[in-house]
């Protein structure tokens, strides 16, 4: 089994031999990291990707909008995921954003779990019927874990969630009620025995 520096050396040379400068085949590289860690085919991706990038173009975008439909070609993943990386932090008061004919969506996915990491909040990721819920680049809960290649996504939008819990306000109190039966009413011995409460001024 391969290491995950093995991973990352790799896939970040490979990435600089394709045509990347070196500063993106460094984000390459971190991304494979993370998408293989989580038992997610970045390698087979980027690998199909590559083989079919050497023969056909595709669309580097550069401003991220609400809307973002191709030309001609479809848009390279790994451009569109730098810049919407850098970009961000303005592209989250759009609340939704979306783009037709992404290709190799899955090799996208990393930097929208990264993104949510700098927000400090989730992100739905829909790649036509998938979905991805990245909390905060330390987890994906997706209803496809592992599709192997995927050539193009043809509707992918990337919602902003809002920051809440998960459970009723209700539930928390009950919850809190019940930790209540730990807590120890304070008395005068309690007091002399607990930290700093000797008589003796060592000082």
């Amino acid at each position: 089994m391969k290491s995950l520096s093995e991973i990352d050396t790799v896939s970040k040379r490979a990435s600089r031999a394709s045509g990347f400068e070196w500063g993106i085949a460094e984000e390459v590289g971190k991304n494979m990291r993370i998408l293989e860690m989580l038992g997610i085919s970045g390698i087979k991706n980027l690998n199909h990707y590559y083989k079919i990038r050497s023969k056909k173009n595709f669309e580097k975008i550069k401003l991220i909008t609400k809307e973002n439909q191709r030309s001609q070609l479809e848009y390279c993943p790994i451009t569109a995921g730098v810049n919407f990386l850098d970009q961000v932090r303005s592209l989250e008061n759009l609340n939704e954003i979306k783009f037709q004919n992404l290709a190799y969506p899955i090799l996208f996915l990393p930097f929208i779990g990264r993104a949510s990491e700098v927000l400090g909040k989730k992100i739905l990721l829909k790649i036509d019927n998938r979905k991805f819920l990245l909390n905060y680049n330390t987890s994906i809960y997706t209803n496809n874990l592992d599709d192997g290649i995927i050539t193009i996504g043809n509707n992918v939008v990337i919602t902003f969630l809002d920051n809440k819990d998960s459970f009723e306000e209700n539930e928390w109190r009950e919850l809190y009620k019940l930790s209540e039966n730990t807590f120890v009413e304070e008395n005068e011995s309690l007091k002399q025995s607990g930290a700093g409460a000797g008589l003796t001024d060592n000082d």
